[in-house]
């Protein structure tokens, strides 16, 4: 029930025409990189529809661009997998692995992995594509965005492996970051091509509008993935945090949760209308702004892209089947292991 609750999202978002055709390219890359390796493995990707994200999220991307976004998609979403196994001796390689990721952006390109398996193998070639034509402004601001989503993922594993439970303040901090959204929200600019000058990325203005949109998308994906989850055991989800802080019910926890995502969907856009006075404040000229609504564009993509893909994706489904529903009985939220031994 979780997966289908609406939220009034009072914005559309486009679906790229790329997406049949990049669809097939992208699952032969998955396959021939080693990021599903079983048959079992691949029927649980395939059900997540990871393609329709990247449509949904990146609409204006190009035809070839396209594809190389569904692969950069696949690298997150089965990266992000791996953190969530509750397994003796688990947070040490995923921990390993972690920092050759967030590594990898700031070596040269094309350099060999010091850890290599098919995550890192797979990362340091779409990096080199993310990155290119992309200024160095760029490119250590996506790299810093990056690092921290992992750093705070490797973070959270240790505190499962330890027991720890995180309060209501502690949590909404983490997730902020583990949702992973501003790394993504840097890459909508190399999916058009442009970049948001650096005056207004640093303006406290648009730091509150990146952080705003990445809590909405958080607490929406947290209500969708909450089956997933209580599947799992895992503490990490805002209604289970919510209910154990403030003794609500499931359903008055899912009430509660609901109720903050469509706050911050409204603070967004309460932030969103003041650009222009943040442009003539900076005294950006003509193309500058016009980058600046590309981005503001970028971020209400991923609002309601994610949003419109998580209602249907398999990756939250209710009920698994086979190993997928095997692997969560065993604390695991991966069928295929994708780190070194």
């Amino acid at each position: 029930m979780p997966q289908e609750i609406p939220f009034i999202v009072p914005f559309a978002a486009p679906v790229s025409p790329h997406l049949d055709a990049a669809r097939s390219r992208h699952l032969e890359w998955v396959r021939s990189r080693g990021l599903v390796h079983s048959e079992a493995g691949m029927l649980e990707y395939t059900s997540w529809d990871l393609p329709q994200a990247a449509a949904r999220t990146y609409p204006y991307a190009s035809a070839e661009d396209m594809y190389m976004l569904m692969n950069w998609f696949s690298l997150a979403f089965l990266f992000d997998d791996q953190f969530d196994a509750n397994v003796e001796g688990y947070a040490a390689r995923v921990a390993e692995v972690a920092r050759e990721m967030v590594m990898i952006p700031l070596r040269p390109l094309r350099s060999r992995p010091d850890v290599r398996c098919p995550i890192t193998l797979a990362w340091s070639e779409v990096w080199a594509w993310l990155s290119d034509g992309m200024s160095l402004t760029w490119c250590n601001r996506f790299a810093s965005s990056w690092g921290r989503f992992l750093a705070a993922h490797t973070h959270e594993v240790r505190l499962s492996a330890d027991g720890v439970v995180l309060g209501l303040s502690e949590y909404l901090a983490l997730r902020r970051v583990t949702v992973g959204i501003h790394h993504s929200i840097d890459a909508a600019e190399r999916s058009r091509r442009f970049e948001v000058p650096a005056q207004v990325q640093a303006h406290p203005l648009m730091r509150r509008m990146r952080d705003t949109a990445a809590d909405a998308i958080a607490y929406m994906n947290d209500i969708h993935s909450l089956e997933r989850e209580e599947r799992r055991g895992d503490p990490h989800n805002l209604v289970t945090v919510l209910s154990r802080e403030k003794g609500l019910s499931r359903q008055a926890a899912i009430d509660e949760a609901v109720r903050m995502a469509v706050h911050q969907i409204e603070r967004y856009l309460g932030l969103e209308v003041q650009l222009p006075a943040l442009c003539d404040e900076l005294v950006l000229s003509t193309a500058e702004r016009r980058a600046v609504e590309k981005g503001a564009e970028g971020i209400r993509n991923w609002i309601r892209g994610n949003y419109d893909w998580a209602l249907h994706s398999g990756r939250y489904a209710a009920a698994k089947a086979g190993k997928a529903a095997q692997a969560e009985r065993l604390g695991r939220g991966f069928v295929d292991d994708l780190l070194p031994r």
